[in-house]
């Protein structure tokens, strides 16, 4: 009888813990907001990364109270619209922005950027935007 008691107070005690655990979203929610993220990986191109954005790389900033990304994807401005909802995440159509060709980086950003569903904030505090679980581009916080 001691026994089976010590187990259910047992399993009570783990089953209550894991129930309050929070998701690690929660935080990286907050995260995204306010520095300037600039791009360090995107995944799916032949090209090396340096040669498609050899002058530049794409930055991006989030405006909670706008619900706006804004930034450059290398070459152009790049404004749109996004929502997060926990850990999912989508952005709208970018914005009007200037039509500079500066080779195939940008393209490659911005077919990108509209397929993402996700993101998380790594532990070494590194930005992923991912498709279906998968990082697809890797941002750090700017440095100015």
């Amino acid at each position: 009888m001691k026994q089976t008691l010590g187990f259910l107070l047992v399993s009570s005690l783990f089953l209550l813990i894991s129930c309050n655990t929070s998701k690690p979203t929660a935080v990286a929610n907050s995260e995204i907001f306010g520095p300037t993220w600039e791009m360090e990986y995107i995944s799916g191109p032949k090209i090396a990364f340096e040669a498609l954005y050899p002058d530049r790389k794409p930055i991006i900033t989030f405006d909670k109270s706008t619900s706006k990304v804004t930034g450059n994807d290398s070459c152009n401005g790049y404004i749109a619209d996004f929502e997060i909802n926990g850990d999912e995440i989508s952005f709208g159509q970018p914005g009007p922005s200037t039509l500079m060709y500066c080779g195939e980086g940008e393209t490659h950003f911005l077919n990108t950027i509209k397929k993402i569903d996700s993101y998380n904030i790594a532990s070494d505090g590194k930005l992923n935007l991912m498709i279906d679980n998968v990082p697809m581009m890797r941002f750090s916080k700017l440095k100015l």
